[in-house]
């Protein structure tokens, strides 16, 4: 069976990164867009020099210009760009030419999107309240349409996501609020416990 993929969101002190490598994680996410998570580039640029190769680094961002994701995920040297507002195909066409791994995130209402949709690489699919870190119950979703490769977020925990990959079946995980001590504060145990409870349920 494949590995499940952890992606590990906000980051924004090296204690948070390092434990986030160390724990396993397969993606590393900087927020760029309006958060108590919001980094700079040159912030995001450090912290994204001390994760390796074989980790994907992620810059976060929602309703930015598409010049200004490209400047700013040029200036942190991120490998992955993740859009997570309202952003339209043609957003994606855009950003294709940048040669990074490229997430759909979107919220999961009525009805799953489809994984591809867009050209994206990876489908997030975030609570009805994108970016909330709210629980939401997946139980009662069928994401059978989703596609192959993509990631459960929104209120994830190290307490709930074992049932959850268990229910919802998803490819990946994606976490922030779920491993913080206050409001976007890191709690560098409770990341560890996330990847480990994560993995386990697999």
């Amino acid at each position: 069976m494949e590995k499940l993929f952890v992606k590990v969101c906000g980051l924004r002190l090296e204690q948070d990164v390092d434990t986030a490598v160390e724990a396993g994680a397969d993606a590393i996410g900087f927020v760029f867009a309006e958060s108590p998570r919001r980094v700079d580039a040159d912030t995001a640029a450090r912290l994204a020099r001390r994760v390796p190769e074989d980790v994907l680094t992620v810059g976060v961002f929602r309703n930015q210009a598409v010049d200004e994701v490209r400047r700013l995920a040029g200036l942190a040297g991120v490998r992955g760009i993740q859009l997570h507002g309202d952003e339209g195909a043609e957003d994606y066409a855009a950003l294709r030419r940048e040669g990074v791994t490229l997430i759909r995130a979107t919220s999961c209402r009525e009805s799953s999107p489809r994984y591809g949709e867009f050209g994206e690489d990876l489908l997030l699919l975030d609570a009805p309240v994108p970016g909330s870190g709210a629980t939401w119950d997946w139980t009662v979703k069928d994401f059978a349409g989703a596609g192959d490769r993509w990631i459960l977020a929104g209120g994830l925990s190290p307490q709930n996501v074992g049932e959850a990959v268990r229910s919802a079946r998803p490819w990946g995980v994606d976490v922030s609020s779920g491993v913080e001590s206050s409001r976007g504060v890191k709690d560098p145990a409770l990341i560890t416990a996330f990847v480990e409870a994560a993995r386990s349920a697999r």
